[in-house]
């Protein structure tokens, strides 16, 4: 078994809610726990392959959102081969034991929401 990962420093370490906000942070922007869930359900995913599987997201979203996970430690960018360029996004062990959290969120969207009359209606 790997040691765990570092453990993150945060300005409001010691204070009880201090979790919930640094957990908040991470996985806070709209596409964040998107993509974590899409790559806990596919594994590790080319850019393009990872775009289809995130039905909606602009490359350029994707690409600043993907950025910003691995900024986070939650997921490690590998250049396949230069020549064509291609490179594999996967979680990194932080990022996948985001996993019972992104199932919560689901199992709670599942219960709580409903589909709009127009799907124009929905929340964005």
């Amino acid at each position: 078994m790997t040691d765990s990962p570092e453990k993150l420093s945060v300005w409001c370490a010691g204070e009880e809610w201090c979790p919930i906000t640094t957990t908040a942070s991470l996985i806070g922007k709209k596409w964040h726990p998107v993509i974590v869930h899409r790559l806990l359900e596919h594994g590790p995913s080319g850019f393009n392959e990872l775009k289809e599987n995130v039905d909606g997201i602009s490359s350029k979203v994707l690409s600043d959102s993907l950025e910003d996970l691995q900024e986070k430690g939650l997921v490690d960018r590998e250049v396949i081969s230069e020549q064509p360029f291609r490179v594999n996004y996967s979680l990194t062990e932080r990022g996948a034991s985001l996993e019972p959290v992104i199932d919560e969120m689901a199992k709670w969207g599942q219960e709580h929401l409903d589909e709009p009359a127009d799907a124009d209606d929905g929340i964005r």
